[in-house]
């Protein structure tokens, strides 16, 4: 059996639909006013995007395929960091190697390795003050809750849910976690210079960053620091973590 949401989807539960995360049962969205032709976004199966061809579905900065960079015309890659080197130093000559001592044993040898580069972390959490501040009616805060930790591999990392008809898993997904979230919740990107951002892909529920009481605006990229409470939907709070 299926339901259809206010958006018109057929989903395959009853609460939140499982296409775009949008409250089954609830008043359709009122149509927002055409924007002049100007703003207006790329319809589907506008301009293909310059690093992977697919289609540029809105006006958003990142493709939410490959999320090339539509600003600044690439896709954020950092290069990979020099090894450290140790400073020189005008030391002897070495002499002679000493014998063991008899019936001592020889320490074994060491093989020096590069000095890995320090990464992000993030722990996804379901956060009931987040959940109780939102009022979400039709819901309850689940009786068991997880908390996990992410590493933020570079370049980008989606948030969201997997759907099996498309054939798409998110880098973090919350499917089991939280039935507010959209299929394309949000996107991490890692800059050249090293600083996190997060966007918001066209979500149902929104995004919202700490304490704002305002969502972020689709596709725009806001840089995070180490604290940064990123919202995604019905009780979800990912917290980001500076390299120590």
């Amino acid at each position: 059996m299926t339901a259809i949401c206010p958006k018109g989807h057929e989903s395959g539960t009853d609460d939140f639909c499982d296409v775009c995360g949008a409250k089954i049962g609830a008043p359709a969205p009122v149509p927002a006013a055409a924007p002049d032709a100007a703003a207006a976004a790329p319809a589907a199966g506008g301009e293909p995007c310059p690093n992977c061809g697919m289609p540029r579905l809105s006006a958003g900065r990142f493709c939410e395929d490959c999320g090339y960079d539509h600003q600044t015309g690439k896709v954020p890659v950092l290069s990979p960091a020099a090894p450290a080197q140790a400073p020189q130093t005008d030391a002897p000559s070495p002499g002679p190697a000493a014998s063991p001592s008899p019936g001592a044993t020889a320490a074994p040898a060491t093989a020096a390795f590069p000095a890995r580069a320090a990464e992000w972390t993030a722990t996804v959490a379901a956060d009931r003050d987040y959940f109780e501040a939102n009022g979400i009616e039709g819901v309850d805060f689940p009786d068991k809750t997880s908390t996990r930790e992410v590493t933020l591999t570079p370049p980008q990392l989606r948030i969201g849910r997997r759907s099996v008809a498309k054939g798409t898993t998110p880098d973090i997904d919350l499917s089991e976690d939280d039935p507010g979230v959209s299929h394309h919740q949000a996107l991490l990107t890692q800059s050249v210079s090293g600083v996190w951002l997060v966007a918001d892909l066209g979500s149902t529920n929104g995004t919202y960053l700490n304490d704002e009481q305002t969502p972020l605006p689709e596709g725009h990229s806001r840089p995070l620091a180490d604290g940064d409470r990123v919202h995604v939907g019905a009780w979800t709070t990912i917290t980001l973590h500076a390299p120590e």
